[in-house]
């Protein structure tokens, strides 16, 4: 029996306005219509009812990071490179002579970024190819223009010796780094005595390593939002009370509309910093406000590390890749898992199949082997290897008015942020300051702060500002994040 509106029931209307079907009718001989022989008057449950729970999305951030004032159009930001010499994709010719040649590859492919060679002779060097063979080398001549090193293997007559074969300038190649040098008594950079180190000293002088950084920025977007309603309807009174997160409530609607809108824009100021994109024409470009901002994931994808696929089937395997590949990066201790319903569920089940030696398979090493406390299964922190994690819902993922309605090989099903801070000069400040690596800048002076401005125009609710017979709520921020040291985050994806 399909059910249809009976006497006493109210359908609530998106717009504030007076219909047959949000107001009981006593005047009329429709279906609907009421009349007052009747002998029951309808049972009025006056609270709205809350079936959507909190509904607010906000405090991810506040959560990882800090929000920080700046005055400028464009926030910059260096970043360290890599320490130590290596590259990837060098060429091997001779490997079957006395001393072989390997070519460094000039642009793209060296893990640490030099133009040229910077390498010097008289450097020992590790030469690795991809199946297993390795040779220590010694390097007798450099040539900062070409890129060319000669090098002698210690221990085998030659690279071929060692199971290195030639192959050609990036194709995959091998990798080389420095691990030290190997100098004759008395020698220097000017007077390096006899045979190839003063030739050396000469023709190949040592090669000074100028430190490189990286340097990124970022710009701020203006957010915005109204909400305008007439002085008539700020005086009429509804027959349900109502009332929102932010504890406004009332039997008068345009309270909850205009508390709502607050609430809204409020979940904005994040959301734009998770989802924002840049265009084109990239940060920096100034000309036009619609070049937007790079917010989170994009920050991940472009510059972090993307995780596709992670699923409890196969255990701790993937969970180890990406440890192991955070070994290569910073390696922060301490992490936090932002994650999906499904996501939180896979670790859980990753976890609890761990087996502990105890009846189930469950392992309860971080729970003071305590039976009690691990066979809920909701595993809140655990410890891997030398990082510990610390696991938990994010609302955004699961709302399904946002994220949580995606599916297939685009969702997002999780992130994974470094709890480490950096050590930054603040300009405001004028001191060194530690900052979270996941950080917000607002644009705010003496004169104005534009973190969370509103203000009322109209001639309603208190505002005298023009003839208009309404009141308009208007909400602004100007905000940008900072996302620093992004190959230390991890973005998990759906297949």
């Amino acid at each position: 029996m399909a059910l249809s509106p009976q006497f006493g029931s109210i359908i609530p209307s998106q717009n504030q306005s007076i219909l047959a079907s949000n107001y009981l009718q006593f005047d009329g001989a429709g279906a609907n219509s009421n009349n007052f022989a009747q002998q029951y008057l309808p049972e009025l449950y006056e609270q709205e009812v809350e079936r959507y729970g909190n509904r607010t999305l906000s405090g991810f951030l506040r959560m990882v990071g800090a929000e920080m004032p700046m005055t400028s159009d464009q926030v910059i930001w260096s970043e360290q490179n890599r320490l130590h010499i290596a590259y990837n994709g060098c060429s091997v010719v001779g490997a079957g002579g006395v001393a072989g040649v390997i070519t460094i590859p000039i642009t793209g492919a060296g893990i640490q970024p030099q133009v040229l060679n910077s390498i010097s002779p008289g450097s020992t060097i590790v030469v690795m190819d991809n199946f297993g063979n390795e040779a220590k080398c010694f390097v007798s001549s450099s040539d900062t223009t070409t890129g060319a090193l000669i090098v002698e293997p210690y221990g085998f007559l030659n690279l071929a010796a060692a199971g290195i074969a030639n192959v050609a300038l990036n194709a995959p190649g091998v990798k080389i780094f420095v691990y030290g040098s190997n100098f004759q008594k008395g020698t220097s950079t000017g007077n390096a005595g006899a045979g190839v180190n003063a030739y050396n000293a000469v023709n190949n002088p040592m090669v000074t390593v100028t430190p490189a950084f990286t340097q990124f920025s970022n710009q701020p977007i203006i957010i915005r939002s109204t909400y305008t309603i007439n002085g008539s309807d700020t005086a009429q009174i509804g027959w349900v009370e109502v009332a929102t997160e932010d504890g406004t409530g009332g039997y008068l609607w345009y309270l909850k509309a205009e508390s709502e809108t607050r609430l809204r824009f409020e979940d904005y100021l994040e959301m734009a910093m998770v989802e924002g994109e840049l265009t084109a024409g990239g940060p920096g470009a100034l000309t036009a406000q619609s070049l937007g901002m790079q917010g989170l994931f994009a920050a991940i994808q472009a510059r972090g590390n993307v995780q596709v696929g992670f699923s409890a089937s196969s255990g701790l395997d993937s969970f180890d890749a990406i440890l192991k590949n955070l070994d290569t990066q910073g390696a922060i201790e301490e992490n936090m898992l932002f994650l999906n319903r499904s996501s939180n569920l896979d670790f859980d089940d990753m976890l609890g199949s761990i087996s502990g030696g105890f009846a189930g398979g469950t392992a309860f090493g971080l729970f003071e082997n305590s039976e009690e406390m691990a066979l809920n299964l909701g595993f809140s922190g655990f410890r891997r290897g030398s990082y510990d994690f610390y696991k938990t819902d994010w609302k955004y993922l699961n709302d399904a008015s946002t994220r949580g309605a995606q599916v297939g090989p685009a969702s997002i099903e999780g992130v994974l942020i470094p709890a480490g801070t950096s050590t930054v000069y603040d300009q405001i400040l004028g001191t060194n300051i530690r900052r979270p690596f996941l950080h917000v800048r607002y644009r705010a002076s003496q004169t104005d702060d534009r973190r969370m401005k509103s203000w009322l125009t109209g001639s309603v609710g208190g505002a005298f500002t023009s003839s208009l017979d309404a009141m308009e709520v208007n909400f602004l921020s100007e905000r940008c994040l900072v996302t620093q040291a992004a190959n230390n985050f991890v973005l998990f994806k759906g297949l």
